[in-house]
């Protein structure tokens, strides 16, 4: 590996599941049948990222967690390596406290995702994706479509989704965070579920 390519990070030679996640395996293991355990990569990966979420604040994936859950499958490590690499809900680099993941396909794009990315980057000073602002509290990333499509832009935050966003909202969100409030999911713009815009209108026609 050339100087270049060399990770601007460490990775913690020892992983172990705590007692919290050793806890929550033996009902994540019985959900599958005995010899297909492998099954539970996906469920033990994201155990092993919220665990390191809990203990160092950073939601990550070190090289070692993703060894010990191919030693607990019994799966070859480099299975494991295929699957963390392929999701983009895991992330095997540290991130901020803060995990802004911003939809910029079609039906975000179509109703302003790019005013919601300019938003986060002028609110965090973060210039590229993939970055976390000065202050660690922030990481920006791109992802693909994340499903609350009727509610567009959305900006998942962590695990939460805000959506309905524009360029002050988004900064009102980040700002408020940034002060340590964690402002309620769902509609920036007090959309009930995902009514049509304007509020729901069925039964109001007098008629029924």
């Amino acid at each position: 590996m050339s100087a270049e390519q060399e990770p601007d990070f460490v990775q913690p030679e020892h992983f172990a599941f705590d007692a919290e996640s050793e806890q929550a395996i033996p009902g994540i293991l019985a959900k599958y049948p005995p010899g297909r355990q492998a099954s539970a990569v996906l469920p033990l990966l994201d155990l092993a990222q919220r665990q390191m979420q809990r203990t160092t604040g950073s939601a990550w994936i070190p090289t070692a967690a993703m060894n010990v859950v191919a030693e607990r499958l019994a799966m070859p490590p480099v299975r494991v390596y295929e699957v963390a690499t392929f999701y983009l809900m895991f992330n095997l680099r540290p991130i901020g406290k803060f995990h802004l993941q911003l939809c910029t396909t079609t039906p975000c794009w179509l109703r302003g995702s790019d005013e919601v990315v300019a938003a986060c980057r002028k609110a965090t000073g973060i210039a590229g994706w993939h970055e976390t602002s000065a202050d660690g509290l922030f990481t920006m990333t791109e992802v693909e479509c994340l499903g609350g499509c009727v509610n567009a832009p959305i900006l998942q935050v962590n695990d939460d989704f805000y959506e309905d966003m524009d360029g002050p909202a988004t900064e009102r969100l980040i700002e408020a965070l940034r002060r340590g409030e964690t402002p309620p999911p769902g509609s920036a713009i007090g959309r009930q579920g995902s009514a049509p815009l304007g509020g729901p209108l069925t039964l109001l026609d007098g008629k029924g």
